[in-house]
């Protein structure tokens, strides 16, 4: 081969061990088989495998249980460990069964009446409720209404009673909580009966209710409770319930 030529003219002897073949670059078809080789390569790493070239002869892949194995680039490292994930996912993904309960207990008389009877509990519970929201609304309201509801309430006595205490209490003072009887025999011996209920000093403080024991005699709510739970004790609660005692010919009578 020829050997270059210096600037002056003159031919330089050609060097030792080097030819033109050692500057060509690489042809085309070289290019393409390290390309493929390295695409291959890629592929086998990402599969899991490692993949050997060789002259001539095809590729053979060797399975490879541990990316380690491939080589020292992190990139393909950890290309090879995102692709274990999704082999997980595709065993999640699996059509679901559906899954079916059964039971063996059998519907019972008794358990029927055990769910009827938490129904009825349940109604009366609520009506409860409503019939508390009412009382409250008829306290606020005021007036001899408000005052038998209160009343009642502190001595934790159903509001059916209510009719029967307001006609007591119009027969006895017109509903006039400063009433005072100036003319029967208590006013007499200078005892006089005094406000709703109309009773005497010594009938209030022993049956006033205790909740309420500190209020004066006129107070409705307290003379309300005293003459209740007087009426009470000596003729009972039906006769509450009546609107008090009447006589023969239907006339109201004086407890």
């Amino acid at each position: 081969m020829a050997g270059h030529r210096s600037p002056t003219g003159r031919a330089c002897p050609p060097v030792p061990g080097r030819d033109r073949g050692a500057h060509r670059a690489p042809s085309d078809g070289h290019r393409r088989v390290q390309v493929v080789a390295t695409a291959a390569t890629l592929g086998a790493v990402a599969a899991g495998t490692v993949t050997a070239f060789t002259s001539g002869a095809p590729a053979a892949a060797d399975p490879a249980p541990a990316v380690a194995e491939v080589g020292p680039s992190p990139m393909l490292a950890a290309s090879a460990g995102v692709l274990r994930p999704a082999q997980r996912l595709r065993a999640l993904a699996a059509p679901m069964q559906p899954v079916a309960y059964s039971t063996d207990d059998e519907i019972t008389d008794e358990r029927v009446a055990s769910v009827a009877k938490a129904s009825r509990l349940a109604e009366q519970l609520a009506a409860l409720h409503a019939q508390q929201a009412r009382t409250q609304a008829v306290i606020r309201a005021g007036g001899l209404d408000g005052w038998i509801a209160e009343a009642l309430q502190v001595m934790n006595l159903p509001q059916t009673l209510a009719p029967g205490v307001k006609k007591i209490i119009m027969a006895e003072s017109g509903g006039n909580p400063r009433a005072i009887n100036t003319w029967d025999s208590n006013a007499v011996r200078g005892t006089p009966s005094r406000g709703l209920m109309q009773t005497i000093p010594s009938t209030f403080r022993s049956y006033v209710h205790p909740h309420v024991a500190d209020r004066p005699i006129t107070d409705p709510v307290a003379n309300i409770t005293a003459g209740v739970r007087y009426m009470i004790d000596r003729y009972g609660m039906d006769t509450v319930a009546a609107g008090g005692r009447n006589n023969g010919y239907g006339g109201y009578l004086g407890y």
